[in-house]
């Protein structure tokens, strides 16, 4: 179906969505039509003029249902948009459109045991203030805890700080239910339940507009914050193994950087010797003095160590971990980038020993433990020193020719920043419930695919 909206008369069209806020304002139509895509030298050229026509803030399910209906028949793209904390270009309009902002719907709805329902504009943080009140806290998060939003999360997230402890978003258990607004003549609300999540979870908002979630949460515990550092990176990497393997310590995070890379954390200078590797964790207080015993036989040293409520004030030392990372480095080097690498299971570290030896200084290592089929993996957000498209392609090719897994961060593509392969089911939904392809149109290379064979 081509889209009408290049002859949209777009002012005509903000009055019609009545008491529902509009934005026609070009500074913050385009602050609102931008991510982090920048941390790509790729993206950067490809994405850096794309602005939504209009962005629309509604402060209801009611109010999404009512801006539906306007842009299913005036045949506009609409982008769903939460903090834009992402750095995928997931909720940059490329036809422009609607960007539709729910940010106003925020509220945490309800909270039983292990359990939250909340709208999809609600901040981690303060879905964690909530719950922790009761005894529970969010399972995992980004590193952008503070800013991101759920919605935002589940729709182009994957993990981070918990994921050591609870594996990934996509892991049945991680999501129970969400309500998502179609796109159709005649929009309506559907409610997924159980492994029905996943037609949505981690789609960018390609076949759905969430509107309510129902998260499943942890145990709160009183996490202490801690940096460890040895004199090399294979000894920080096979420390971080051990813990992850440690069933009985309970921890959230545990975050290995190679040399240079505790150098670009400006704010932790005092705790990070030049040239040695560090080890960034969160670790429950009551694990502390057995976590202790496993720092000194693997001959690290603590330099860093705050108790829960110390760590409560300034800035999370998860703040340095994941894509933080990354954002720490740049403000270092703007020319750096990054890449995310998941290493097929290997207790030993061999393969991370290899890439870590093969490219030395150009791919710098930074690894996040994870929770994988029962076992302790390490995913790497490596800090790459660019150079030309065509070096970044040889890395990875060279990753994946050597069993890595990239998900490709220089990609707006949903399937080439994963797992590479088409969800049958995630398309076969946004066939029934977007008909005319007007959610986030060019972002879902099996949409695109399913488009162009149907035109042939």
């Amino acid at each position: 179906m081509t889209l009408a909206h290049p002859t949209t008369d777009w002012d005509a069209l903000a009055q019609a969505f009545g008491a529902v806020e509009t934005i026609r304002d070009l500074n913050q139509r385009e602050k609102l039509s931008k991510d982090y895509y920048y941390f790509s030298p790729i993206l950067q050229g490809q994405l850096a003029n794309r602005v939504a026509d209009l962005v629309v803030r509604p402060s209801c399910e009611a109010d999404v249902l009512a801006a539906a209906k306007i842009c299913v028949a005036a045949r506009v793209p609409v982008t769903v948009r939460g903090a834009g904390t992402g750095n995928y270009g997931q909720c940059i309009p490329l036809a422009g459109g609607v960007v539709l902002d729910l940010s106003k719907m925020n509220a945490v709805k309800r909270v039983e045991v292990g359990v939250a329902w909340v709208e999809p504009g609600a901040k981690l943080a303060a879905m964690d203030k909530v719950t922790r009140e009761t005894g529970w806290e969010l399972r995992m998060y980004p590193s952008t805890y503070r800013s991101a939003t759920i919605g935002g999360f589940i729709g182009g997230g994957s993990g981070g700080i918990g994921s050591i402890t609870y594996g990934q978003l996509r892991d049945r258990g991680n999501l129970n239910a969400l309500r998502v607004v179609t796109l159709e003549d005649n929009p309506q609300v559907i409610e997924l339940r159980g492994d029905a999540v996943q037609k949505v979870n981690h789609a960018y908002g390609t076949n759905g507009i969430i509107t309510e979630l129902e998260i499943p949460l942890g145990l709160a515990y009183p996490w202490a914050e801690v940096i460890v550092v040895f004199d090399d990176f294979v000894t920080a990497a096979h420390f971080g193994q051990a813990l992850g393997d440690a069933d009985g310590l309970i921890k959230k995070l545990i975050s290995i950087h190679a040399w240079p890379i505790p150098s670009y954390f400006t704010a932790l200078q005092s705790y990070l010797p030049v040239g040695k590797a560090a080890a960034l964790l969160m670790v429950a207080e009551s694990s502390l003095e057995l976590f202790g015993e496993l720092v000194r036989e693997f001959g690290g040293t603590i330099t860093y160590s705050k108790s829960a409520q110390e760590a409560s004030k300034g800035a999370p030392l998860a703040e340095f971990t994941w894509n933080h990372t990354t954002l720490h480095a740049r403000s270092s080097d703007p020319s750096l980038t990054y890449l995310q690498t998941l290493f097929p299971y290997d207790p030993d570290l061999k393969g991370v020993r290899h890439f870590y030896e093969h490219f030395g200084d150009e791919v710098i290592m930074h690894l996040e433990y994870l929770r994988m089929g029962g076992n302790t993996v390490p995913a790497a957000l490596q800090i790459v020193r660019y150079s030309t498209p065509e070096r970044l392609a040889e890395i990875i090719r060279y990753h994946e020719d050597h069993g890595a897994l990239i998900a490709n961060p220089h990609t707006y593509l949903l399937e080439d920043g994963g797992m590479k392969t088409v969800d049958t089911a995630q398309v076969a939904f946004k066939a029934e419930v977007d008909p005319y392809g007007l959610l986030n149109p060019g972002k879902m290379r099996g949409w695109l695919e399913r488009v162009e064979a149907a035109g042939k």
